[in-house]
């Protein structure tokens, strides 16, 4: 399994970015995906997931109102919209799969891509 993130970048407070993880080497419509993020310091924390079908996602309650989670099975590619960042929301944001478990936790997963920076200026 390879899940490969990108789309981050420096943006000013109040900007939006779109991240995408692209999946490989998997049945990606088996697979919930969710969206964590890590500041130097701090421990990864949950952003987001998306169920299979897309059907259904959780937010953590930081970025509820202003991030979205979306996936394409026909393009094994899910996504992280942020509209209106904030400076607090600087992290390096990483996507992760895995087959049976969907919740918050990072032990809940199983596979993680390598991570892409988001930086927001104040």
């Amino acid at each position: 399994v390879q899940l490969q993130a990108s789309g981050g970048g420096l943006v000013q407070a109040g900007g939006s970015l779109r991240l995408s993880c692209a999946a490989s080497g998997l049945t990606f419509s088996s697979y919930y995906m969710a969206w964590f993020r890590q500041s130097p310091g701090k421990e990864r924390e949950f952003v987001a997931v998306i169920t299979r079908s897309g059907g259904t996602t959780y937010f953590a309650d930081s970025v509820k109102g202003r991030f979205t989670v979306s996936r394409d099975n026909a393009e094994n590619t899910v996504y992280l919209q942020m509209n209106n960042l904030k400076p607090e929301d600087t992290a390096v944001y990483y996507c992760a799969a895995d087959r049976a478990r969907i919740g918050p936790s990072v032990a809940y997963y199983d596979n993680w891509g390598q991570g892409t920076q988001v930086t927001v200026s104040s």
